[in-house]
């Protein structure tokens, strides 16, 4: 990051300094690294506590200054030691949301905001794969999309960047209106607008007002790209002050693309159709769902000035974050679709789509899809029933509103379904029906940590 003195940070945060050295020799003292993590701080960085629901990192700052940390930034009066400063504020997350504002301001290269209810760290990863054959492109990194991630994110700006793919995460009114307002976008993208925290923002129509936030902080000659498959977003027609750029598959807008053929469970070829000309490409992951985040990469590229040649380029090399749908090739003759990132009933259904294609017995062993308030047992059931229309051969429920889950599959008419309180049991009682040559499917909500059931199956013998 470009180095900030303490003093130029204290103005960013409306802070009081509290040193015990002389004031204008601890406002001269210059910043180089900001961090929430005690083992990171070095004597150029600002160690910033945040009051968790698990724990305090206040009462990390004695080790900081043990460290000799530059400044701490804090709403607790922790008396520095000689060689580092306290910078006091009422609210330290919207401290470090006006610091990453002020520092924001210092790129002029252009914003892209990225949000949606299902797939948008994927679409991140590919707009960011798209923009690097051109541009020297900063991107948030994994999951790094609330008030502390996006700040996060923009420190770690430098000079060298020509741009910068910000993801933008919310479950509650305000929240993307927040970063918007840091980032200010000057293209933002939807991916979706789906059920996921459907639980805190009532209905599908509040989750795209709160999606739509995004748009707040863009200047009138910003671009929104927007899925014109998705029967909320395409409500927008004509509603928004910026520009308008569509993709789908289903509506042939803008950006689109047709002739899809899967290539088993782990490429998709399609026909991709712009204003600027059509190609064909192949996207390394498969599924419908994937070709949308491709198309939407597409759509940012050429308002980026990319040639096709490059959009092209920038899809098939891209490379999928870690447990989102990848296809592993396991000693054991089994393949697992490790999608254990995240899970909500339209990412469920698209996973199992991909599953429904696979050779040799069909396997899925899915979890508990979080914050869907009093949807829950209806989607559970609505999941298990899916998995039963899709020709799946054995499902596994496991956790929390797994009856409602294996209820649906039933239902549906599916034969062997086994259910289990915890991926513990699963373990004692479900991995010895596996089988060499298996397809299977791993997936459920982040809080299930599912990855040590993927662990589990890859020792199996």
């Amino acid at each position: 990051m470009k180095k900030m003195t303490i003093r130029e940070i204290m103005q960013a945060t409306n802070a009081q300094v509290i040193a015990v050295d002389g004031l204008n020799e601890v406002l001269d003292k210059t910043v180089a690294h900001i961090t929430q993590d005690s083992r990171e701080v070095t004597k150029e960085s600002l160690f910033f506590a945040v009051q968790g629901e698990r724990m305090d990192g206040h009462q990390f700052i004695e080790e900081c200054y043990e460290k000799g940390v530059a400044v701490c930034l804090s709403s607790k009066v922790i008396a520095p030691k000689k060689g580092s400063a306290l910078l006091l504020v009422p609210d330290v997350k919207k401290a470090l949301l006006k610091l990453a504002a002020h520092y924001r301001n210092k790129f002029d290269i252009p914003f892209i905001g990225i949000t949606g209810s299902v797939g948008k760290t994927t679409t991140k990863d590919m707009v960011a794969s798209v923009l690097a054959q051109k541009y020297d492109v900063l991107w948030t990194q994994g999951n790094y999309n609330n008030d502390i991630g996006v700040p996060l994110t923009l420190f770690r700006l430098e000079e060298h960047h020509e741009i910068a793919v910000i993801e933008m995460g919310m479950n509650h009114f305000g929240e993307i209106h927040a970063l918007a307002e840091v980032v200010r976008p000057h293209l933002g993208l939807i991916s979706n607008v789906g059920v996921a925290h459907i639980e805190y923002l009532g209905s599908r129509e509040g989750i795209m007002k709160a999606k739509c936030e995004m748009f707040d902080f863009m200047p009138e000659k910003g671009v929104a790209v927007l899925n014109a498959d998705n029967d909320m977003l395409i409500t927008l027609e004509g509603k928004l002050t910026q520009k308008l750029r569509w993709f789908g598959v289903e509506n042939k807008k803008d950006v689109y693309a047709d002739k899809l053929e899967i290539l088993g469970m782990e490429k998709t070829k399609c026909a991709i159709h712009t204003p600027a000309g059509s190609f064909d490409a192949i996207v390394p992951m498969p599924g419908e769902h994937m070709i949308l985040n491709a198309l939407s990469a597409v759509a940012v590229g050429l308002e980026m000035g990319l040639s096709l040649e490059e959009i092209k380029m920038g899809i098939e090399s891209f490379v999928p974050t870690k447990n989102r749908m990848n296809v592993m090739k396991l000693e054991n003759k089994m393949t697992v679709l490790n999608d254990v990132y995240n899970a909500n009933p339209v990412s469920m259904k698209a996973s199992l789509d991909i599953l429904a294609n696979a050779d040799g017995r069909k396997v899925a062993i899915l979890g508990f899809m979080g914050e869907l308030g009093e949807y829950a047992l209806e989607m559970h059931e609505e999941v298990g029933a899916y998995a039963a229309e899709k020709g799946i051969d054995l499902l596994f429920c496991i956790g929390k509103f797994s009856e409602q889950m294996e209820q649906g599959a039933r239902d549906g008419g599916l034969k062997e379904i086994h259910r289990y309180d915890s991926q513990e049991d699963f373990w004692n009682q479900g991995l010895t029906l596996l089988k060499k040559g298996d397809a299977i499917l791993v997936k459920a909500s982040r809080s299930m940590a599912l990855e040590k059931t993927v662990e589990k199956i890859q020792g199996v013998n």
